[in-house]
């Protein structure tokens, strides 16, 4: 699944009361996913790292009660309706890479929701992520016996997913376009042990690095990326950089440079979404209009999924009508 799709089957699962672990590659967007559906529900998160924990850490420690029996007292990390709520997330982050025996300590608490005198409150439910084993990741095997107190959620990096959050989330344009152009350069593992590589996490961290100067960018990007990846991204920095003024588009949408090579109309199309606004929304769909069809459709739908309210502009409303039929 994609993450959009892997993040809608987590919330049937929460309401379903049925815990849900999501599987995928380093850097894909688990924990983000995770927190996201935590705050489109508005629902307190808390995120436990499971490597982190010793089996004795989960099950407290022991104290005499008022009536002189040895008892437990539960860590305060796990949620108690008084304190943190009656609903809430708890999330078992990196789960299987913590040792067998702190999974095991886990049993009680995924199926049962209690561990020894504790109790999960009843509007609480469970959701875990981790690697797979084949992502070299430190993952450890999970027992049988655990991966059955769960639905099994695969998570598959998508380009398109991504830049419908990457729009929303202030990602650079030309990022955005990069992938677009390039779509095998959002996840790529290498086959070796490279310290660097392309995920969607490491390209949320070059949108921050590309405007750094032009001798110091590569190397900053190679090492989030790798040195491949990285150089490719520069090239097509350079292509983005030699655009037309984004103000000169708008300001002569009928007239302005139109260019050919994909490269370049990835670039411009994502940079002008980026820019419509209920005022010039008209300009860019002019624009947009001049490119090949399927540029035309990028540049409306990321323009509209990034604000919504465009979709009210009487500029929309004419273009959908024009485009009804490639649109359906």
């Amino acid at each position: 699944m994609n993450l959009e799709q892997a993040s809608r089957a987590a919330g049937a699962y929460l309401d379903a009361d049925i815990p849900a672990f999501l599987w995928g590659a380093p850097g894909v967007g688990k924990s983000d996913a995770v927190a996201a559906l935590a705050r489109a529900r508005g629902l307190p998160l808390i995120d436990l790292r499971a490597t982190l924990l010793d089996p004795v850490d989960l099950r407290g420690l022991p104290h005499v009660d008022a009536n002189g029996a040895a008892a437990w007292a539960p860590p305060a990390f796990l949620p108690r309706a008084d304190r943190d709520g009656a609903e809430g997330i708890l999330f078992l982050d990196e789960l299987n890479a913590a040792p067998p025996s702190t999974q095991a300590a886990c049993f009680q608490l995924i199926l049962n929701r209690r561990l020894g005198e504790y109790a999960l409150p009843a509007g609480w439910r469970i959701l875990a992520a981790g690697n797979r084993q084949s992502d070299r990741a430190a993952a450890q095997r999970m027992p049988s016996a655990l991966a059955n107190r769960f639905a099994h959620v695969d998570v598959d990096p998508d380009p398109e997913t991504w830049a419908a959050w990457a729009n929303g989330a202030g990602i650079e344009p030309v990022v955005v376009a990069f992938i677009r152009f390039r779509p095998s350069l959002l996840h790529a593992m290498p086959a070796t042990d490279a310290r660097a590589f392309p995920t969607p996490r490491a390209w949320a961290s070059v949108s921050r690095l590309v405007y750094q100067p032009a001798d110091l960018r590569l190397p900053l990007i190679a090492g989030l990326v790798g040195d491949g990846a990285a150089a490719e991204f520069e090239g097509f920095v350079r292509v983005f950089l030699s655009l037309p003024s984004l103000r000169d588009i708008l300001a002569d949408p009928a007239g302005a440079r139109v260019p050919t090579d994909p490269a370049t109309l990835y670039a411009v199309s994502t940079a002008i979404a980026r820019k419509a606004d209920r005022a010039n929304f008209g300009a860019v769909l002019t624009y947009a209009g001049r490119l090949p069809k399927e540029f035309e459709i990028l540049t409306a739908v990321d323009a509209t999924r990034r604000d919504k309210t465009l979709c009210e502009t009487p500029a929309y409303v004419g273009w959908i009508s024009r485009n009804a039929e490639v649109l359906s």
